[in-house]
């Protein structure tokens, strides 16, 4: 569909792109990355024929740019720049159908049927059919923006080339404006090539990218590649951390602010823990790093605050999670803030520890009954009931994780909890074999993310041979207490 070959050019002398090469096909939604000054609109101006080019070619369906006439390059190619505006006091209708224009023919150019039909369906498309006969004066900004796109989509071109398409749009505007150009180009065969700052937009919604770096080519690959922590890093110049999007296989980039650290190591200890009736709590003194399987909180995220909340054993809810969350609201606890868990477990039987080794320690709280005890190998005997967890385990790093060692601290500890239950003898009573867990055991790891850094949490590492000990240990003496209590 387009092919750009070795092309050089920019303003009068001076030359802001050097030998530039790439080609998108039909129905891609090619991206256009690089910072301020990397010749991102440079290049669009060219592929529109705005800018001369100084040096190589470009190709439009295997025909040289120079070759088409003005109205037959607008035939096929629609534009949309960063800073649309409009002279005229044009209607919204007026404005696009402008867009029109390029497939009207004659000297007395007629308004026809297929005409009206597609510029109301544009119109219906990017939301301003509603006030199609409003003044385009008295627009926001973003409503001009989707007037612009309207018009440029009006043109039914084969290319259609962005310059920050989401420019002034609000987050629910862009999503739409985004998706409708995906959706065109996967039911229309449309190929859309835009400039994008917004690199999470870029990864999320791209067939592919190109990324620029002083006028010329960085890289030109799959999202995935091209938003690479080190090739951002190096290229904008900023500190960025790489994400996975929570719902779709696209990459998703985070900036790291110059965030001062703490003035004092944060310890997470015993002093900070509160023991109630009703629950226990820990509130940190600032945020922690956390990696939970809680009723509110779960997930990765960062919490001040840690409930284990006692709850009898037919606790039973439609939605156990609003009615947790409004429970925590009750008490004073902000649920955006607390990883929060049940357990049938009392309170007052809670073990914790703090383990030291070296210069990091950390601090465990364990609730535990074996009650619903199951030997996860023969899971299949059971029926499924949901209960209040029974082993509660909670992990507090003074120290900071990497993303390995969290999930490396989850296995270590569920080790731990798997021997100590082995010792004792803890019998899933259905199956009559020795219990793994239980059937609603939760666990926390959090984090101070000061102090030392602890790269792994494997069973023979420093910090997985402290959470195997302080695991297994408490994970016993809970279980101790509660059968105690369970036989007087």
């Amino acid at each position: 569909m387009l092919s750009v070959q070795h092309v050089s050019g920019g303003y009068s002398d001076e030359i802001v792109l050097k030998n530039i090469s790439f080609d998108v096909e039909q129905g891609e939604l090619f991206g256009i990355l690089g910072p301020n000054g990397s010749g991102k609109t440079t290049l669009l101006k060219m592929i529109s024929g705005i800018l001369p080019i100084k040096q190589g070619e470009i190709l439009i369906s295997g025909n040289r740019l120079q070759e088409y006439g003005i109205k037959q390059l607008a035939q096929l190619v629609a534009v949309l720049s960063q800073h649309s505006s409009q002279s005229f006091s044009y209607t919204v209708k007026e404005t696009v159908s402008l867009g029109r224009y390029a497939h009207q023919k004659g000297w007395f150019q007629t308004w026809s049927k297929e005409d009206e039909t597609i510029v109301q369906r544009v119109m219906d498309q990017t939301g301003i059919a509603s006030f199609q006969h409003k003044n385009i004066q008295e627009l926001s900004g973003g409503e001009k923006q989707r007037v612009f796109l309207a018009q440029a989509l009006a043109q039914e071109p084969e290319i259609l080339l962005l310059d920050e398409p989401t420019n002034h749009l609000d987050l629910s505007y862009q999503k739409e404006l985004l998706d409708l150009l995906k959706q065109w180009t996967a039911e229309k065969g449309l190929t859309v090539i835009s400039i994008f700052h917004d690199l999470n937009l870029a990864g999320l919604y791209c067939d592919r990218l190109l990324l620029l770096e002083k006028g010329t080519i960085n890289i030109h690959h799959i999202p995935n590649e091209v938003l690479r922590e080190d090739r951002i890093r190096d290229v904008y110049q900023t500190k960025v951390q790489k994400h996975p999007h929570p719902k779709v296989a696209a990459p998703q980039l985070v900036l790291l602010p110059e965030v001062q650290r703490p003035a004092k190591m944060i310890e997470i200890n015993e002093a900070m823990l509160r023991v109630s009736n009703e629950f226990i709590d820990l509130k940190s003194p600032a945020p922690l790093r956390t990696m939970s399987s809680g009723v509110v909180g779960s997930g990765t995220g960062w919490h001040h605050t840690f409930v284990n909340r006692h709850v009898s054993k037919d606790y039973n809810c439609d939605d156990h999670r609003v009615e947790m969350a409004s429970f925590l609201t009750s008490k004073g606890f902000e649920p955006s803030e607390t990883v929060g868990m049940m357990t049938a477990v009392r309170p007052e039987d809670m073990v914790s520890g703090r383990f030291e080794q070296g210069d990091f320690s950390v601090f465990v709280v364990v609730t535990a009954g074996v009650g619903n005890a199951i030997d996860a190998s023969k899971s299949e005997h059971h029926s499924y009931q949901m209960t209040p967890g029974t082993i509660n385990t909670w992990i507090f790093v003074n120290g900071e994780l990497t993303e390995e060692a969290f999930i490396q601290s989850i296995m270590t500890a569920t080790e731990a909890k798997v021997k100590a239950l082995h010792d004792l003898m803890v019998v899933d009573e259905v199956t009559g074999t020795i219990a793994t867990g239980t059937s609603t055991d939760s666990i926390l790891i959090a984090a101070t993310q000061t102090g030392k850094v602890l790269e792994f949490a494997g069973t023979i590492t420093p910090l997985g041979k402290l959470i195997s000990k302080a695991v297994y240990m408490c994970t016993t003496e809970a279980i101790e207490k509660s059968q105690k209590r369970k036989y007087r």
